[in-house]
């Protein structure tokens, strides 16, 4: 996303006063076109999510009682929402590590502006980046990946795509060393994401 593209930003937060004023002030953000989207209720975010998948869901950890932050990323992997936490009162450091980003009442304009753009920012160079990795990888070193993230051990990926060992380790080798990908946990979300595979393919999950 361009920075000069309008951002849409919903905010799911029960009390009127804050989800009001903060969209207020998203709506004044220098720099930045930004269209608030209020939601008051956990269905009124269900029916966003079903209807209109916004960029950006800025959203209380206490709302609805709990936001579950990991499933609702886990069940929008594909749609790329920015999860931010709206903190309003102390919220423990472990439950904002599960968020992209978090603004806080106290925060200015300047301040929530500059954490906005730093998402941006970062959406676009990972979308370059996905973009230039999967454009480097060659078909070979596709099928290996994919096999790696089906949990086949080297032995198997060699039998199965008539290759010797070591040149399956040789693929391995590139295709981290092109991608800046050094775990299989992070191959594989690699692969979820450029559709190379299901997650029913994946022994464990």
């Amino acid at each position: 996303m361009k920075n000069d593209e309008t951002i849409r930003v919903a905010i799911a937060e029960t009390s009127e006063i804050v989800r009001g004023g903060l969209a207020l002030v998203l709506k004044r953000l220098p720099n930045l076109k930004v269209q608030p989207i209020e939601l008051l209720s956990v269905e009124a975010l269900n029916d966003c999510l079903r209807t209109q998948y916004p960029d950006m869901l800025v959203v209380s950890p206490t709302f609805g009682g709990y936001f579950d932050a990991g499933r609702f990323q886990e069940e929008t992997a594909d749609k790329k929402i920015n999860l931010i936490a709206l903190v309003t009162s102390f919220i423990d450091a472990s439950v904002l590590s599960r968020y992209d980003e978090s603004i806080s009442i106290v925060d200015d304009a300047m301040t929530i502006a500059g954490k906005l753009r730093g998402l941006l920012n970062k959406n676009a160079l990972e979308a370059e980046a996905d973009e230039e990795g999967m454009e480097s990888l060659s078909q070979r070193e596709k099928e290996v990946l994919v096999c790696v993230v089906k949990g086949m051990t080297n032995k198997e990926i060699a039998e199965k795509l008539f290759l010797s060992i070591h040149t399956v380790i040789s693929h391995r080798r590139n295709v981290s060393k092109k991608l800046q990908i050094h775990s299989v946990a992070g191959l594989t979300i690699y692969a979820i994401v450029n559709k190379l595979v299901e997650l029913s393919d994946i022994k464990g999950l």
